[in-house]
């Protein structure tokens, strides 16, 4: 048995390498959290999403109770005057005056005179619908919130991508027949859509979340989470309407959601649980980032997390580049909050994975 000193000593260390994992990476320009759990009235958040708008950063989660409790809304803070705006829930889940459902995932995307922010009410993923609600005024207000049309759910978790044509392209996928992923488009900002075939069976390869990279000739490459115990990734040469069949790289993924960014000058990064599933199965205590320039070979970079206590949780990154090209990266805390990382990536040093190891950083 744990002798009260040994548990003291592992909460200790546990603590010290959750808030501090860097240990002088040159690349880390920032390392914050959005904000403190005591200072706001909801005990557990998840699944954030940030983007850059001309006054400043935006970024979104869902709060309350517990994931899947009908009081959990969505949230939102600002980056202004250097430190992040006190959270204000701007969506809920409210059906009518005897029910309300949780809602999930909010996704923001700047237009740059609207901000969109995405999201899902419903009971759970499998009997949820997609909503938007729209900012003019860079995430300070916000309008009532306008229901999808039905199989149209948005950008499931990760970021959209608006392409050449001005056709936005949305990575979704739905969990009502197995894990199935999809890409739904609009050319005139929701107005109305268009929405493709699910590209997996669900089973055989069952993989939500997409997100998408941008290779040179308008090629397009997706990486999703996956239950089969790597990241999957897919091609399209036909800006998102088909795909290759997905075939898993060599990461893993112990059932995790990841998000990846293409940088300007070309390299990917890459924000996920380097977690072995066949030694730990779901287990989210340590975050990476990795860093690739063709999609498919990967290099350590960054270790954001590395909490020797396995119930640790630090998940469901999101990553941008912003304009003066720094990285910045959100995830989920513990539950208990949003940190963010930023990075330059111009001090990104890049070890190599051998046999499916993270090397020492």
């Amino acid at each position: 048995m744990r002798t009260i000193l040994s548990i003291i000593l592992m909460i200790s260390v546990s603590g010290l390498l959750a808030s501090n994992p860097f240990k002088g990476d040159r690349a880390v320009v920032k390392s914050e959290f959005i904000y403190k759990p005591e200072e706001v009235s909801f005990p557990s958040c998840h699944a954030s999403t940030i983007a850059q708008t001309d006054g400043g950063l935006v970024a979104a989660w869902f709060g309350g109770t517990h994931e899947k409790h009908p009081d959990v809304g969505i949230w939102v803070s600002r980056f202004e005057k250097g430190k992040w705006t006190a959270p204000v829930e701007v969506a809920d889940g409210v059906q009518h005056s005897e029910l309300r459902h949780p809602t999930w995932n909010p996704v923001l995307f700047d237009y740059g005179d609207e901000l969109f922010l995405f999201y899902k009410d419903g009971p759970n993923p499998r009997d949820w619908w997609g909503q938007l609600i729209i900012s003019p005024d860079n995430g300070k207000t916000w309008s009532r919130r306008m229901r999808l049309p039905e199989e149209i759910y948005g950008p499931i978790k990760n970021k959209p991508e608006l392409l050449p044509g001005g056709e936005l392209i949305c990575p979704t996928s739905t969990e009502h027949e197995g894990w199935q992923v999809h890409m739904e488009f609009t050319s005139d900002r929701g107005k109305t859509w268009q929405r493709t075939e699910p590209i997996n069976d669900g089973t055989e390869m069952a993989a939500i979340q997409p997100s998408i990279l941008k290779h040179p000739g308008g090629k397009l490459q997706i990486l999703c989470r996956s239950k089969n115990k790597q990241i999957l990734s897919a091609w399209s040469t036909d800006n998102g309407r088909t795909w290759s069949k997905l075939e898993p790289i060599d990461l893993p993924n112990p059932n995790s959601g990841t998000d990846a960014v293409t940088l300007k000058d070309g390299r990917h990064v890459l924000v996920y649980n380097h977690i072995d599933p066949d030694e730990v199965w779901g287990d989210r205590n340590v975050l990476n980032v990795a860093v690739s320039s063709d999609g498919l070979n990967w290099q350590a970079a960054v270790l954001l997390e590395n909490d020797p206590d396995p119930d640790g949780e630090y998940s469901y990154p999101a990553v941008i580049q912003a304009a003066d090209g720094m990285v910045h990266i959100t995830y989920t805390w513990n539950r208990k909050t949003i940190k963010h990382v930023v990075l330059n990536p111009a001090e990104l040093e890049m070890k190599p994975i051998k046999n499916g190891k993270w090397p020492a950083m």
